[in-house]
């Protein structure tokens, strides 16, 4: 029996072509949200007895979309789904995966165990910003890496000697998983985050003088990260052109213009959040449906990811 897929409203179109790389149909779902702003949601087809996966990223509004999860989850165990997966392409809270204060709750073990608590039993996520989410969640969590796709994407952008940037320490072990495909040298900017929107790079540990800077990492948000070691490579005399690419394009609020005022050469972003397309910026968005769809194939098969896996 074919693996069942449910969609949330997150990203309908990637789970569309998820589907259509499977070759099988998207479930039937309902959803409505009651005056009072709750959700509400009805999978309507039959899942009783399937191997369900859940599609929804966390993307904004994180919240509710996290909500939408939990219930199409609820709802397919109550329906007599035999096991589900929650396909969650962009995890949200994986990036407050500690505490910096007294006062703070660790959130992406509060996710995790809120996915727990309808019984979802595996979770798949792409490039999640902390590799920690892995021993958080209860389930079989599994780290699939977009870096491969991305590579390839980039190479038409490479012209002449160029140099792989990771924008800070976090960064370095995707960095790493690009060059070692693309066969270029890595740097590394230190930075130091003084806000949610702002940050402060310090310094670039290795040579970029006269390269083309191609800065590498898990998301762009607010654009301040990737703004602010552009600033500091342009002062270690990188070569002009700046390349960037991202496995999940977030973009919210003043992003696209901060981006923009780089003039990169190119933007290379996933489909793993819905990207809005009118912006000026050079944007290419690759998909990883093929991706996940050798992910839930695997899975479905009980079959090793191999080299699906994020690098470590």
């Amino acid at each position: 029996m074919n693996p069942t897929l449910v969609a949330g409203s997150a990203n309908p179109a990637l789970a569309s072509a998820i589907a259509a790389a499977l070759g099988v149909g998207v479930t039937a779902c309902t959803r409505e949200r009651f005056p009072d702003g709750e959700t509400h949601v009805s999978v309507d087809g039959n899942v009783r007895g399937r191997d369900v996966y859940v599609v929804q990223p966390t993307a904004p509004p994180a919240d509710s979309h996290l909500v939408e999860l939990l219930l199409l989850a609820d709802a397919c165990r109550r329906a007599g789904a035999t096991r589900i997966t929650a396909v969650v392409p962009y995890f949200g809270y994986a990036r407050q995966d500690r505490r910096r204060g007294a006062g703070e709750p660790v959130s992406a073990r509060v996710v995790a165990d809120l996915l727990g608590t309808v019984s979802i039993d595996r979770l798949v996520a792409v490039d999640p910003h902390s590799r920690s989410l892995e021993a958080m969640f209860a389930g079989s969590a599994e780290a699939v890496t977009a870096v491969p796709v991305l590579a390839a994407a980039l190479r038409p952008h490479l012209h002449g000697p160029a140099v792989l940037v990771a924008p800070d320490l976090g960064a370095v072990k995707l960095a790493e998983g690009y060059a070692a495909i693309l066969g270029l040298p890595v740097a590394v900017v230190r930075k130091t985050r003084l806000s949610g929107e702002t940050v402060r790079a310090e310094e670039v540990v290795g040579d970029v003088r006269g390269l083309t800077p191609v800065v590498v990492d898990d998301m762009i948000t607010t654009g301040g990260t990737v703004a602010a070691a552009a600033r500091v490579l342009v002062d270690a005399g990188a070569a002009p052109g700046l390349v960037i690419a991202a496995t999940h394009g977030v973009l919210i609020g003043r992003a696209p213009q901060i981006l923009g005022e780089l003039s990169p050469r190119a933007l290379v972003v996933t489909d793993t959040v819905a990207v809005d397309l009118g912006t000026r910026l050079p944007v290419e968005v690759v998909s990883v449906a093929p991706l996940l769809a050798d992910t839930i194939d695997h899975l479905h098969r009980d079959r090793a990811l191999g080299d699906l896996v994020v690098y470590r």
